[in-house]
């Protein structure tokens, strides 16, 4: 059995997706899906990982990604011992079902990788179709507030939200992350405002800050009470778990044109 540990939560979650939980031996702090990793050996935070711990492993190779800041101090260390391991650096959709076949030819699971990827493209068909009929929303995606944080035209998160019949206010950066200021985003004045904030529980988001933020009560979105506090997991970490994420934000923003998820997963349960 090809013994593996992850470095971050995309990459643990893809493996899922590949079938291969029951090869993981140990994960970082934050990898917290599927609930089997939570009973796993605890290799530290991403980006304070014990090494020692992972070669006692001795896994036949390491998950990592770029799509943590800072994820060199892994590799370096790991370049220094030794350590096998595969790395990814995903912005995109498409980064995140090349991803699929990184690992899964890593790990001898492309067959896997390959129905995955299938039915993904399948729903991406399908939700820019169903996109297509909808009065597109103007959203401002935050994932971090001060000084925020947001998505640019180069993430994953601007894909999503044209497939959900929206539009990311910041598709015009080119950058995968923008960092802004509270003024550019009242000038720009969404329709909605979705607050992912990275590494914060979905019940420590406190969406009543932002009236206290300088000219933001008379914004659009302000006005109509569109905000939504969302699951950081399903938005900000590029793995397959964005598919459902998407067919939960697209549910959400038209209802009367996108079906309603009917499952945890999209993907894993149709």
């Amino acid at each position: 059995m090809t013994r593996i540990v992850s470095l971050c939560p995309s990459s643990t979650e893809t493996a899922a997706y590949l079938g291969l939980t029951s090869n993981l031996v140990g994960v970082d702090s934050y990898s917290d899906w599927p609930a089997e990793v939570n009973d796993l050996p605890d290799l530290g935070p991403d980006l304070s990982i014990d090494m020692d711990a992972v070669m006692e492993l001795k896994p036949d190779v390491v998950l990592a990604s770029h799509s943590v800041p800072g994820m060199e101090k892994n590799t370096q260390e790991m370049d220094k011992r030794g350590i096998s391991y595969v790395l990814t650096s995903p912005n995109t959709l498409s980064d995140v079902l090349e991803d699929l076949m990184i690992i899964g030819e890593a790990t001898g699971t492309m067959e896997k990788a390959e129905e995955i990827i299938y039915a993904c493209r399948q729903m991406m068909d399908t939700y820019h179709e169903l996109a297509s009929r909808c009065e597109p929303s103007r959203l401002y995606w935050e994932w971090w507030p001060k000084p925020p944080f947001t998505p640019g035209g180069g993430n994953w998160l601007t894909e999503i939200s044209a497939m959900a019949g929206a539009e990311n206010i910041f598709s015009d950066k080119e950058e995968a992350s923008v960092k802004t200021t509270w003024e550019e985003i009242r000038e720009r004045d969404p329709d909605r405002i979705c607050l992912a904030w990275v590494g914060v529980p979905f019940d420590k988001v406190k969406p009543e800050l932002l009236k206290k933020r300088e000219g933001w009560p008379s914004m659009k979105a302000m006005e109509n009470g569109s905000i939504d506090v969302l699951p950081e997991p399903l938005y900000c970490r590029p793995s397959p778990r964005l598919f459902t994420g998407l067919a939960e934000l697209a549910y959400l923003l038209h209802p009367d044109t996108f079906p309603k998820p009917l499952s945890s997963d999209v993907l894993l349960h149709p």
